[in-house]
């Protein structure tokens, strides 16, 4: 990259938290929900805030694009403002790359958490600003009543403290339409991360959602890492041939090679097996050598990893041992 690194400052428990819509908006999402997330970033000591036009306009999911870019701007220009998290995500987010006053980002660096579509944002910032960003919940997604001490607890690592972290497994995760039924959660059994290929590695992470981040490839927006490792995930359609075709492309983008490569829950609809993506990691021939794991914690199911984009990682795959990954 032709711009130095550079790390938001760390949350402290009082900091306020702006929420944004880059792309759907608020109006989706129900009261309770709502007060939910609020009541999540109170439990971890941050006061949720509002941009201006986050509930958006009716009739419409996704604001109009100067009102999504005034309140990005406004976001990272205010000075009581610590962190910044996407609401939601949907699919527009891309329409913001060509507006964002990049250097106003760069001279104000703060937290900027969120993942699915923002995958988009967060990477782009990377390339163009140097800023790391994470890859961790919305802001509905902590609007979860039985939400899983996981996904706070990995929040707080990455975004309060000051030293490195290992990505845990988790014992039971779900992938269930909670926000219908705030009082009942239908958990399946953790399986831990499975070792694709063996191996470690340390690099730059960068990724996230899949076909989000293949949105970037070929433009100034995707971060120029030289054997990165990529965190990558998808949602359920996005199985079989799909993931496949996806992941092949994104591989041919990594001119100077792929350090490691972790792999997102899939959830229950994707019917993705370890044998089935051990299938399709072994026809890339970019991906040959390098320590591959697949069902980690991160992605459309719950509980959720949070990961900087653009900090660093080391990966140890064995099969017989103890595999891990640890951001430092």
């Amino acid at each position: 990259m032709n711009t130095s690194i550079v790390f938001p400052e760390r949350l402290v428990e009082g900091d306020e938290v702006r929420i944004i819509a880059p792309s759907d908006n608020l109006l989706g999402i129900g009261q309770e929900t709502r007060e939910y997330a609020c009541q999540h970033f109170k439990d971890i000591g941050l006061h949720p805030d509002y941009s201006v036009h986050v509930e958006g306009r009716p009739g419409s999911r996704t604001s109009p694009i100067q009102d999504r870019i005034i309140d990005l701007h406004d976001a990272f220009a205010d000075d009581s403002v610590a962190a910044v998290f996407t609401a939601t995500g949907g699919l527009h987010s891309n329409q913001l790359l060509g507006s964002i006053d990049w250097n106003l980002i760069k001279g104000n660096p703060k937290v900027f958490c969120g993942f699915s579509d923002a995958t988009v944002l967060l990477n782009a910032v990377f390339a163009k600003t140097g800023l790391v960003t994470y890859h961790g919940p919305h802001y509905s997604s902590l609007g979860q009543k039985l939400i899983d001490p996981y996904t706070l607890s990995s929040l707080k690592d990455a975004l309060f403290n000051r030293g490195g972290y290992k990505v845990m497994t988790s014992d039971k995760w779900s992938d269930d339409v909670w926000w219908n039924n705030q009082n009942s959660r239908e958990l399946h059994e953790g399986a831990g991360n499975w070792v694709i290929q063996e191996g470690s590695a340390e690099g730059t992470i960068i990724g996230g959602n899949l076909t989000s981040f293949l949105l970037l490839q070929g433009t100034q927006y995707m971060p120029r890492v030289d054997r990165p490792i990529l965190f990558l995930e998808d949602i359920s359609r996005m199985s079989g041939g799909f993931f496949h075709r996806n992941l092949q492309a994104i591989a041919y983008g990594n001119q100077k090679g792929i350090a490691g490569l972790a792999i997102g829950r899939f959830s229950s609809a994707a019917t993705q097996t370890e044998e089935t993506i051990g299938e399709i990691v072994s026809s890339i021939p970019e991906l040959a050598g390098i320590p591959v794991i697949a069902n980690v914690d991160f992605g459309h199911t719950e509980p959720r990893a949070t990961f900087p984009i653009g900090g660093l990682v080391t990966i140890e795959a064995t099969k017989s041992g103890d595999s891990t990954i640890y951001i430092k």
